[in-house]
């Protein structure tokens, strides 16, 4: 059965989707870029102010799914300029353990929603 997760932890949908879906013990969130939850403004700081928020949002929507970083499975990084891989690199690692991260890819795009300068998504998984 699809449910649908959504918390006010995290930004509410800009547009005709949800924060994420579950279904069979697997959670797939969408991506997640840095809005305050809490006033819907786009977080325009250091790319480590962007990255923590966004992070922080997926650990929202894992809590609400009844779930932690310990059990996502796969990430997709969106990132506007490569050259800010390490400082993302180093927000997102503090988020899971080495020995047991999730398979990722980061990609440099042309460009994001609100001109924002990462967005991450998750896959997740869980016995339940």
């Amino acid at each position: 059965m699809k449910t649908i997760i959504q918390t006010k932890d995290a930004a509410a949908p800009i547009g005709p989707y949800n924060q994420a879906i579950r279904i069979n013990g697997f959670l797939y969130t969408s991506g997640q870029i840095a809005i305050d939850p809490k006033t819907g403004e786009t977080l325009f700081g250091s790319i480590e102010e962007e990255t923590t928020r966004v992070m922080k949002s997926l650990e929202a929507i894992l809590k609400e799914a009844n779930m932690d970083f310990s059990d996502v499975i796969k990430t997709s990084i969106f990132i506007s300029d490569m050259n800010d891989f390490a400082s993302i690199n180093k927000i997102y690692g503090a988020f899971f353990d080495e020995k047991s991260a999730p398979a990722r890819e980061t990609v440099q795009v042309a460009r994001l929603p609100k001109d924002a300068n990462v967005e991450i998504s998750l896959i997740a998984y869980k016995n339940q």
